[in-house]
């Protein structure tokens, strides 16, 4: 089937995105319309996913695909595309691609938005759908030898797995020696140091450059979303977010879950809360930065010493200050649908104290690590000019938080999908323009003081705000059964870009799928593209300049 392209004009109007000029676009293309709460999805066949995707990204201006969610029906397989613009986050569509039971075969998304690669690998090892045309179409989290689909409804969870040990095998065997070339293969990892996490790069070597980087994932699979289906809205799923990114992305990954949940049930937060929950969510994002400067600079030129722990003297400030809020360390469990768990620690006044000379002392903080670091000779050799990523390819790839604003890409939903109490408060969003590894570290250092900035705020307005009105909680009913078939897509701008989280329904208190968009999942995508060519001493820099968890990528 052909597509009628009508002039090239705006889909929006001043409600949002103009869904029946969208159906017009596609035209033929539409089989049917679902209605989610984020956007409207429009179904279409399985072998006709390009088509569609091509018109949503060049004609309505979709350059940015969140992320790809499979499921399984009791009738058939579901593939659902969540689609936005880099420019406004808030215009959003989705594209719902439904499969036969007996045939789950779909068209692949990765030429029209390369991040489809992984997301679709991801969606067929977990669920079972297989994307026609794809370019590697591997397991992504499990063993190639693994026996079934840990997601797809007639999976035996008690199924023991004998799984070949591949591993034995020789990963060059069909290379050989000859006078011609001069490749080697090298395995960098799965360890901790440089890698940081259980991260095995196959990495192919001309001399010492670079000449192909693959990532192999999955060494520590936790089955975030299988757990997370398995428990109750209300109870049962909070304690599992601060898992995910535990650099602490804690109260930012509560956060991310509670927004999608709260938009599904109709439940309004208390605006006092919002100020709690924006004021320990930047708390969380200073100490995901300096963890990030810190083993950054411990991968550049290995400096313990000073750099690494200076670092880390100022994040422990920050976790004692989200420690005398939460009562938790690390995994904080402090959100609540509707609010947070209590109030700040009595006596007030000793926590603003505590919180203004943090704020206090911070400036001068940053000011050495500016003279250690920005302005190291060494380190500037190491990092201007290497890893560089361009901002058409980081939209490409999905590529979102610092790694993409370092590449020019203004986009932050703090500002631009507005939540909590951001909206309310003054701060700026920090870019720079030439995606290198050295601007990746510098957006995270101006981010901490933009973070200062808005905790200033936010202290100002909790010592203020009148005892009367101190509301924590909104009145949440003790079970949630959302209605049946609802879904929802929502995220929040976690320390390493956006955090997403998709919701469907069933009627009961549990959901029938949760799925995490990880923004380490795919800006770690992105390692071939700012490794290649490089020297492998540059290769470790620009995946340290990515600031990935493993937890979060591999959910």
């Amino acid at each position: 089937m052909s597509l009628e392209r009508p002039e090239r004009r705006q889909y929006v109007t001043d409600e949002g995105v103009d869904y029946d000029a969208i159906e017009r676009l596609l035209g033929e293309y539409v089989l049917g319309r679902e209605t989610h709460l984020n956007a409207e999805g429009f179904v279409i066949r399985p072998d006709e996913v390009q088509d569609v995707l091509f018109a949503l990204r060049d004609e309505a201006g979709f350059d940015h695909l969140s992320v790809v969610t499979a499921q399984e029906y009791e009738d058939r397989y579901e593939s659902i595309y969540h689609l936005k613009k880099y420019a406004d986050p808030t215009q959003e569509v989705s594209v719902v691609v439904p499969t036969a039971k007996d045939r789950p075969v779909s068209q692949t998304a990765e030429p029209v938005y390369r991040t489809a690669d992984w997301h679709e690998r991801e969606a067929y090892d977990l669920v079972g759908i297989e994307y026609e045309g794809h370019p590697d179409p591997r397991r992504i989290l499990l063993p190639e030898t693994w026996q079934g689909h840990p997601l797809a409804l007639d999976y035996d969870q008690d199924r023991p797995q004998m799984v070949t040990l591949a591993e034995h095998q020789n990963p060059i065997a069909d290379d050989h020696y000859d006078e011609d070339t001069d490749t080697m293969f090298l395995n960098i990892g799965p360890h901790h140091p440089a890698t940081h996490g259980v991260l095995h790069l196959k990495t192919v070597l001309d001399g010492e450059q670079v000449v192909d980087v693959d990532s192999d994932i999955g060494y520590l699979h936790r089955c975030e979303e299988q757990m997370a289906q398995k428990g109750t809205y209300r109870h049962q799923i909070m304690p599992y977010p601060d898992r995910w990114d535990y650099a602490p992305g804690g109260l930012m990954n509560e956060w991310g879950y509670a927004r999608a949940a709260e938009d599904l049930a109709d439940i309004e937060v208390p605006e006092y809360a919002q100020v709690i929950r924006t004021m320990g969510a930047e708390l969380c994002r200073i100490c995901s930065h300096m963890l990030a400067l810190g083993t950054f600079c411990l991968d550049i030129y290995g400096d313990f010493t000073a750099i690494f722990m200076y670092a880390m003297r100022d994040r422990e400030k920050c976790q004692s200050l989200l420690e005398d809020l939460t009562g938790s360390r690390m995994m904080f469990n402090y959100l609540r649908l509707g609010g947070v768990a209590w109030d700040l620690p009595e006596p007030r006044e000793e926590f603003f104290e505590k919180v203004r000379d943090f704020l206090d002392d911070l400036p001068e903080a940053t000011q050495e690590y500016h003279d250690l670091i920005t302005s190291n000779e060494i380190f500037q050799i190491r990092t201007v000019g290497t890893g560089v990523l361009d901002t058409d390819v980081a939209k490409q790839y999905g590529a979102t938080g610092p790694v993409a604003r370092a590449s020019g890409v203004d986009y932050d939903l703090r500002r631009d999908d507005p939540y909590g109490y951001y909206p309310e408060l003054d701060w700026d969003v920090a870019t720079e323009e030439a995606g290198d590894n050295y601007s990746r570290l510098l957006v995270r250092m101006r981010e901490v003081e933009q973070s200062a900035r808005i905790l200033e705020q936010c202290i100002d307005l909790l010592e203020e705000w009148p005892e009367d009105d101190r509301e924590i909680q909104a009145n949440v009913p003790r079970t949630l059964r959302p209605d049946p078939d609802t879904e929802i897509y929502r995220a929040v701008e976690a320390a390493k870009g956006e955090l997403g989280i998709y919701i469907r329904a069933d009627g009961t208190d549990k959901p029938a799928r949760f799925k995490i968009r990880s923004p380490c999942f795919s800006n770690l995508h992105v390692l071939p593209e700012i490794s290649e060519g490089e020297y492998v001493a540059d290769l470790i820099a620009s995946l340290g300049s990515l600031d990935i968890i493993l937890g979060e990528v591999d959910r």
